[in-house]
This record gives structure tokens, C-alpha cells and sequence, in this order.
């Protein structure tokens, strides 16, 4: 399945394959509220004093999947996916990351790293039960919590990118 590719999650099926499921589910959900648009328009933000913009949406997506299922899951020493720009932040501070965008930042580009940490993701995955352990803030943590922790950023980052689109070109629902 790509990653665009939305599929309704199984209406019947077992513990892991609902997670996945859901999780891909929120996953294309978000990319779609980002197609078919100008770069102009993924770079508009919501509405002031917010900075979130779809081109940000998906390019935090990005840090996140590196984040949770790269340095959390797998215990990866792996550095942000996107830089601040030069001259600091866009009044995002505090947050995790990807909510800047760089001048040259593109819809294209963004995809391509956030589909690359998806894949990414899914290997990292692949071999471990949802019981598995990663140390996480002085505790340990299941890939079964991660899972559902992920889940919900997306549920509620698409529901951010509900209301950018709403607001950029007036198409809702997907």
C-alpha cells in the first residue's frame, strides 16, 4: 500500500492489524489533505497568532515518525529531519519539530522525507511483537503504546488540517 493510499481500516481483524490499520488510515488521511495544492498555498497558516501551516503538518509528520519509531522504538541516534532556518523559528518554539519552513521547502520534498521516515518506520516495526520494550524517560515503553500515541497525533493533526484546508481553498471532508 503506499502511503497516500487510504484505505478504511478493517472492520474485523486482529490487535495489530487494527493499529497499522488506523495508523495508515490518518496517515494518507493527512497527506490527502495536502494534495493538489500550490506550495503557495500549503505554506498558508491557519489563522493568527497560529504558525501551523499543511506544509508544516506533514513536514512535523516527518519528525515524528523519525521521532517515536526511529530514536524511541529503535533506539536511534538520528538527528531532525528538518532544520530551523537561519534567524530562528516561526513562533513555534516549544514544539516539536518541522512546524518552520525553510524558503525552498516544497510539498514534493517534504512528501518524499515524510514517506521515506514512513517506510522507515514500518521496518523498524516489522520484527518487534506489540509487547516489545523501548526505554523511554527513565521508564520503558510497548511498541503497542506508540502505536496508539501515534494514532491520536494523527487523528489530531488531521483535524488541523481540516480546518488549513478549509480555510486555504474551502474543500472539506476526505
Amino acid at each position: 500500500m503506499s502511503t497516500s493510499e487510504r484505505l478504511m481500516p478493517p472492520l474485523i481483524a486482529d490487535e495489530r492489524t487494527s493499529l497499522e490499520s488506523w495508523l495508515d488510515f490518518y496517515r494518507a488521511t493527512l497527506a490527502q489533505k495536502c494534495a493538489d495544492l500550490p506550495d503557495q498555498d500549503l505554506r498558508e497558516a491557519s489563522v493568527a497568532p497560529s504558525p501551523i501551516t499543511l506544509l508544516g503538518l506533514l513536514q512535523h509528520a516527518a519528525e515524528v515518525e523519525r521521532n517515536w519509531f526511529g530514536r524511541v522504538l529503535a533506539q536511534e541516534d538520528a538527528p531532525p529531519v528538518h532544520a530551523p532556518p537561519a534567524g530562528g523559528g516561526d513562533g513555534a518554539e516549544g514544539r516539536d519539530g518541522g512546524w518552520d519552513l525553510a524558503e525552498d521547502a516544497t510539498f514534493e520534498q517534504a512528501l518524499a522525507r515524510w514517506e521515506a521516515e514512513v517506510a522507515r518506520a514500518r521496518r523498524n516495526c516489522a520484527a518487534r511483537e506489540l509487547d516489545d520494550t523501548s526505554p523511554f524517560m527513565g521508564a520503558q515503553v510497548t511498541l503497542r503504546w506508540i502505536y496508539i500515541h501515534m494514532i491520536g497525533e494523527y487523528a489530531r493533526h488531521c483535524g488541523h488540517a481540516d480546518l488549513v484546508r478549509e480555510r486555504v481553498d474551502g474543500r472539506t471532508g476526505v
